[in-house]
C-alpha cells in the first residue's frame, strides 16, 4: 500500500522529506486521520481542502493512495477493512456498495452527527434519501451527486440532419442510433458493459434503464431483489439489439480499462455518437482540461434524459462522493468531524472543479467558483426532480451479476434470456436461492 501525504504541487524531494522528518515531528503534537483517495484528479480536489479542515480541527491528515481502477479500489479496501488495519475515512465507490458494507459491519454509523450538523438542512433531499439506510440509519454520507443521463454529439448530429429531439421509447432510442450508423457509419450509443468496467456496467448503463421498465425497482424492502422480472430481461435484450447491430462498440469494451477508448478517443473524434455518462463528462472526459476535449462541450454535447421503455423518461441521481467511516478507526468522534468537514460547499466545490460531479447541497449555488463552472450550474434543476435505484444487502453482487450478463452479450454467447440467468444463478450462488425473487 502507498501511504504518503500528499499536497497538490510538492515535489517528490519535499515530499520525501516531510515524510522523513517534519510529518513525524507534527504527528507528535497532534492527532492523525488517515484517509484513503484514489485517481489524481480525486487526490489533489482532497488536497485543496486538507490545510483548512487541518488548522480548523487542530489534526494532521495523511492521504492513503488507494488504486485508481474503481474495482481495484474496493478490493484494496475490503482487504484492508477486513484484517483491521484500513483508513479511518474512504468513500464507497457507488451507493450499491455501502449497504453491503453495513452489514459486514465496516462502517460507524452517524446518523447523529449528520443530522445535528448544519449542512445537513442544506443538503438536497434525494442525497439524504440516498445516504439513509432501510431502518433510517445514516452510515455513509453522500456528499456530491452524480446526476447521469445519455450524451450526444448535438454539432455532428446537426450536421448529418439526424434528430436531436427527446428519445420517447427505448424503440426510438434504438431507431435513432439506426439512422446514425446508416447515415454517418459511426456508432450510435454506447451503454457500459463487461467483467473489466466492473461496478459501472451496472451503475452507469444497466440501472439508468430499469426505473422505465417493467421492473422498476430490483431491492424490495424485505432485502429481496427482483431479477427474474420481464423488465431486467427487457434492458438485456436492449444491450443485444446494439450489440447484434453494431451500433455499439464492441472490442474495446473487452479490454482492461474498457472506458478509455469509448469516452476519450472514440467520442471527442465523433466515432461515437452518444454514450450514457454524468456531469463528470462535461469536466473530467471531454471538458478544456481534459486530454482530448470536445470544443464548446456544452453547446456541442448535448444530454437527453433515458426515456422509458414505452414513454417517460428519467435523470438518475446517485452517490459520487460517499464518505464513511470506519467502524474500527481509532478516532471515531475525530474521523466524523473530518467527513462532515470534508462535505463543506468548499470541500465538495473543489471535487466538483476536478471531477465534475455535483454537490449535495443547496446552498454550493450560490459559491462563486461553482457559479464559474458553467458546464454544471444549469444541473442543478435535475438533481430534486432526479430518480434513484434503492439498494440492499447484496446489491454489490447484483452489480457484478450484470457486468457477467452483459459480458456474455459482448461476446454474442447468448441471447437477453440467457444473459438473464447468468444475472439470477451469479446471484443465487452468491446469496442464496430465497434472496432472488
Amino acid at each position: 500500500m502507498k501511504s504518503t501525504v500528499l499536497r497538490a504541487g510538492l515535489g517528490l524531494a519535499i515530499m520525501v522529506a516531510a515524510i522523513s522528518g517534519a510529518v513525524v515531528s507534527s504527528c507528535t503534537s497532534a492527532q492523525t486521520i488517515r484517509v484513503a483517495e484514489h485517481r489524481q484528479a480525486r487526490i489533489d480536489a482532497l488536497n485543496r481542502s486538507i490545510p483548512s479542515i487541518e488548522k480548523q480541527l487542530g489534526i494532521t491528515i495523511e492521504v492513503v493512495e488507494y488504486p485508481a481502477p474503481e474495482k481495484d479500489y474496493m478490493s484494496k479496501l475490503l482487504t484492508e477493512l477486513g484484517a483491521g488495519n484500513a483508513p479511518d475515512l474512504f468513500t464507497a465507490n457507488f451507493d450499491s456498495d455501502v449497504a453491503d458494507l453495513v452489514s459486514a459491519g465496516y462502517l460507524a454509523p452517524i446518523t447523529a452527527e449528520v443530522k445535528a450538523w448544519d449542512g445537513y438542512a442544506q443538503l438536497f433531499d434525494v442525497a439524504k434519501k440516498l445516504s439513509t439506510r432501510a431502518n433510517g440509519e445514516i452510515y455513509a454520507l453522500d456528499s456530491m451527486l452524480g446526476v447521469e443521463q445519455i450524451y450526444f454529439r448535438r454539432d455532428l448530429l446537426d450536421k448529418a440532419g439526424i434528430s436531436t429531439a427527446q428519445p420517447t421509447s427505448w424503440k426510438d432510442l434504438l431507431d435513432r442510433a439506426r439512422e446514425i450508423k446508416k447515415k454517418t457509419g459511426k456508432y450510435g450509443l454506447l451503454l457500459p458493459a463487461g467483467i473489466s468496467w466492473g461496478g459501472g456496467a451496472f451503475n452507469e448503463g444497466f440501472a439508468l434503464f430499469v426505473p422505465g421498465s417493467k421492473t422498476p425497482q430490483i431491492a424490495n424492502d424485505d432485502g429481496t431483489l427482483n431479477l427474474n422480472g420481464e423488465g431486467v430481461r427487457d434492458i438485456l435484450g436492449l444491450y443485444r439489439s446494439l450489440i447484434d447491430e453494431d451500433l455499439m462498440p464492441i472490442e474495446p469494451l473487452l479490454g482492461p480499462e474498457p472506458w478509455v477508448i469509448p469516452k476519450y478517443t472514440m467520442f471527442p473524434a465523433g466515432d461515437l455518437m452518444a454514450t450514457t455518462c454524468g456531469t463528470w463528462c462535461y469536466i473530467y472526459d471531454w471538458g478544456k482540461d481534459s486530454k482530448n476535449p470536445v470544443p464548446d462541450v456544452t453547446r456541442n454535447v448535448g444530454t437527453w434524459a433515458v426515456p422509458g421503455m414505452t414513454g417517460g423518461s428519467s435523470v438518475m441521481v446517485s452517490g459520487r462522493n460517499i464518505w464513511a467511516v470506519n467502524a474500527k478507526s481509532a478516532h471515531l468522534a475525530l474521523a466524523k468531524k473530518v467527513l462532515l468537514a470534508l462535505s463543506s460547499v468548499d470541500a465538495t466545490v473543489a471535487y466538483a472543479q476536478l471531477l465534475g460531479n455535483i454537490p449535495a447541497r443547496k446552498d454550493a449555488a450560490d459559491n462563486k467558483d461553482f457559479q464559474a463552472l458553467t458546464e454544471l450550474v444549469p444541473v442543478l434543476k435535475n438533481v430534486e426532480n432526479g430518480t434513484f435505484l434503492k439498494s440492499a444487502p447484496g446489491f454489490s453482487v447484483v452489480s457484478e451479476g450484470v457486468a457477467r450478463a452483459t459480458e456474455a452479450l459482448l461476446r454474442k454467447q447468448t441471447n437477453a434470456a440467457g444473459a438473464q440467468a447468468i444475472l439470477v444463478k451469479y446471484v443465487k450462488d452468491l446469496l442464496g436461492d430465497k434472496v432472488v425473487k
